[in-house]
């Protein structure tokens, strides 16, 4: 016999009342949602970036830093190797707190690491747009910014007396910066605790750091490529190829590609003219290793009609004619130099002109969150070495695909810039500009850095890690 149920029935979650009453409380909710999120007022309050990397600055002083540019500027003639220019300020008042980076283009292809400092300097409640968070503590901090201007010192080194500049004598005035930031970093807590890996060098010159290489190799490096930096170990090569690469102080693992700061000024998509050349290179036609690949590009294409190969140095008036060869020029020729790259390519995106890139071994700043493809042409040497083939490829292309490659770039151009418009770099950055990306860009190698530092503590006593890097 079936039991009789007395119990005092339960009220369904879908009965009329009850879900009458959640459709409310949704559509409510909603409203409110709405409003809240299309307010900008309100999402300027309520959308605050999030910091994602804690950076701590090593206290190093300012005759390191700021103080070479004070030293830049109160020298009554400087680098002989540049004419002499009157848009180039060579003189400044010498009590500011942040100088201006020179404007000798020598030196301001390299102002990353002005820039990049700059931003960690600028006051808290303006850094509200970069994406690493400036902390005062070692312990919360996830590296260590070490604020040497060490291109400028290099270049100040090779701008008074650069016959000494691979020397370590007194007259080395860059070796003697070098060691004293050396000196310094690996006597503190922060080096000791981590072998020196999360620690951050900006070495945007190829030389910059050239005689303490290899005591800063475990840290994080900021270079605008690897030209130079690889070495042949002959201790541990078995090899009889000269030229193969056993040990290597960079790697894409740990270290950080740049771009150069861009020299030409940026060109508006809406600005761009009809262009009625091909091809377009301004630069020195003879280079070392690399670069030989550079002389003989030049004796195929300088006859050529279309093409325009002009051999100059970015003075006041070289500036002038690239302006105008890059603006009226469908395509950009950037092949190595000594070293795989240049900021002739950040030129070209700025000017909105299609980069060839020929460099077989080029390591570009940011991959992963640019794709270069999009807007440069690749080339191989050995193709763009032989008679009439590049000129017909890059006539193969339609106005089409050319229209689009410049849609991209345009794109992209604020992501090379370095530049936040601010007196000194003291202000808020463009939060996709080219010092976020390069934030981002650590970020992006801490969970190794974090691995490499564990396992550096387990080793025994006496027991090195070999800086070998296999990766490409």
């Amino acid at each position: 016999m079936a039991l009789k149920n007395t119990s005092t029935p339960v009220p369904s979650l879908c009965s009329i009342p009850t879900l009458f009453l959640s459709l409310t409380l949704i559509c409510t909710l909603s409203v409110t949602l709405f409003f809240l999120f299309s307010n900008p007022e309100t999402q300027t309050q309520t959308q605050a970036p999030l910091h994602h990397l804690k950076v701590y600055i090593s206290d190093l002083p300012r005759s390191l830093n700021y103080g070479l540019l004070d030293t830049y500027y109160s020298s009554p003639t400087f680098d002989s190797r540049l004419p002499n220019n009157p848009h180039h300020k060579t003189h400044i008042p010498t009590n500011l707190k942040f100088p201006p980076y020179p404007e000798n283009p020598l030196i301001k292809q390299y102002s990353a690491e002005y820039w990049i400092m700059a931003d960690l300097m600028t006051p808290d409640n303006l850094r509200t747009s970069s994406f690493a968070k400036r902390v005062f503590d070692l312990n919360q901090a996830d590296v260590v910014f070490v604020p040497f201007f060490a291109t400028l010192s290099a270049e100040l080194q090779l701008g008074t007396n650069k016959g000494v500049f691979r020397k370590k004598v007194d007259e080395n005035k860059d070796y003697e910066r070098q060691r004293e930031v050396l000196d310094f970093v690996t006597k503190s807590q922060a080096w000791n605790r981590s072998g020196g890996r999360d620690h951050v060098f900006v070495l945007t010159d190829p030389v910059a750091m050239w005689h303490v290489r290899a005591e800063i190799a475990p840290a994080i490096l900021l270079v605008v490529d690897f030209g130079g930096w690889f070495r042949l170990d002959s201790k541990s090569s078995n090899s009889s190829t000269p030229d193969m690469i056993q040990h290597t102080q960079v790697s894409l693992l740990k270290d950080v590609i740049v771009p150069y700061t861009h020299l030409l000024p940026r060109l508006q998509l809406s600005e761009d003219q009809r262009r009625q050349m091909l091809l377009y290179f301004k630069g020195a036609k003879h280079r070392h290793r690399g670069g030989i690949v550079r002389e003989k590009l030049w004796d195929l294409l300088v006859k050529e009609p279309g093409i325009i190969m002009e051999e100059g140095f970015p003075n006041a008036t070289g500036l002038e004619q690239s302006i105008r060869g890059m603006r009226t020029s469908e395509f950009c020729l950037h092949p190595a130099g000594d070293t795989p790259t240049s900021c002739r390519l950040f030129d070209a995106i700025q000017s909105l002109c299609i980069p060839v890139i020929v460099s077989d071994n080029i390591e570009l700043p940011f991959e992963g969150m640019v794709d270069y493809s999009e807007f440069s042409v690749f080339v191989a040497v050995n193709d763009a070495l032989r008679p009439n083939w590049l000129v017909g490829y890059l006539k193969s292309f339609s106005e089409e695909q050319k229209n689009k490659f410049r849609q991209n770039m345009a794109h992209v151009q604020p992501i090379f810039e370095y530049d936040n418009g601010h007196p000194g770099g003291i202000g808020p950055i463009n939060p996709d500009g080219a010092v976020n990306h390069v934030w981002k860009k650590v970020h992006q190698k801490l969970p190794m850095i974090k691995e490499a530092i564990v396992r550096e503590k387990r080793k025994p006593p006496g027991v090195s890690i070999p800086l070998r890097c296999h990766c490409t």
